[in-house]
């Protein structure tokens, strides 16, 4: 991104609408996992381990959903450390049903953690994949993605400047800016991609909607200080 982008996402009005420390069993009440995960405060903030055997492949991941509905302009904040590798971490946002139900709806098909579940179900979200570690050409060359679903549309992607857990210094500050049609992501301040939905090739500009955790086994990580702002 020019310094032009990088300015223009420093400049939004921001409106704290939710604000959660994830430093104990206490902030995740009304949180919803799907899969199974062991959840622990061991820090004072929130780690995600898988609880089934990785060589179940898809079905040990599984993603956290923060249970407030969010507008379609806002900004996401959170801190992030990475401890232990191979996996993969992403941020849900967006996530609504397909018809613009909620994404709790008891009428939407059941999900697991499962990716297709979330690529080829009945909701639309977009997905930034920021912590790419699980497979061999992802930890040889590392990047962030963003996709729109339904489907499985890669729609942007940057270099990822967070490093093998060896050598990490976290927390990184990560954040996601949805306006409109337009997405931004930095870490530590750093821009990392940028993107602009035509609204024609993977369909409509998606609005408000959940937002959710997920991690790809055996992948175990921490964060805190989730912070969520109106683009006002």
């Amino acid at each position: 991104m020019d310094r032009r982008g990088l300015s223009a996402m420093n400049e939004d009005k921001l409106e704290l609408i939710y604000e959660n420390k994830l430093a104990s069993a206490e902030d995740m009440q009304g949180f919803k996992l799907e899969g199974q995960a062991k959840l622990a405060f061991p820090n004072g903030r929130l780690r995600m381990e898988n609880a089934l055997d990785p060589a179940l492949e898809q079905a040990a991941n599984f993603v956290l959903w923060c249970p407030e509905p969010f507008p379609g302009d806002i900004q996401v904040e959170w801190e992030f450390w990475p401890l232990r590798e191979p996996g993969l971490c992403m941020l849900f946002f967006a996530a609504a049903g397909l018809n613009g139900e909620d994404l709790f709806d008891s009428g939407l098909k059941p999900r697991a953690g499962q990716y297709e579940h979330y690529t080829q179900g009945d909701i639309r979200t977009l997905h930034l994949s920021y912590f790419r570690r699980k497979y061999a050409d992802e930890r040889g060359f590392h990047t962030v993605n963003l996709r729109k679903s339904r489907g499985f549309h890669l729609v942007a992607q940057g270099a990822d400047p967070i490093p093998n857990v060896e050598d990490c210094q976290p927390p990184y500050r990560l954040k996601l800016n949805k306006r409109g049609a337009s997405v931004r992501f930095s870490v530590n301040e750093l821009s990392v991609l940028a993107w602009k939905d035509d609204g024609e090739s993977y369909g409509p500009v998606l609005g408000g909607g959940k937002i959710g955790f997920r991690q790809m086994a055996p992948l175990i990580a921490e964060y805190a200080s989730l912070k969520v702002y109106r683009l006002t």
